[in-house]
């Protein structure tokens, strides 16, 4: 997932891919934790995916409301 993809959706379709990704990266420390998960670097690709998103949100509302 890159920035660009990111900007061509509704900020709707954003929050709930957030919320999903929320979820997984839960998921994915509560398996961390009980030693399930061999490899971490999903947790770090889901942190920043979240990040990524986050920021693409923030970026249309300064728009949105610099339009008004």
């Amino acid at each position: 997932m890159n920035a660009k993809e990111l900007h061509d959706k509704t900020p709707d379709e954003l929050k709930e891919q957030l919320v999903s990704l929320k979820k997984e990266g839960f998921n994915l420390r509560f398996q961390q934790a009980t030693g399930q998960l061999e490899n971490t670097a999903p947790i770090k690709a889901a942190r920043r995916n979240v990040a990524r998103i986050k920021t693409v949100l923030n970026q249309k509302a300064a728009t949105a409301a610099s339009e008004e």
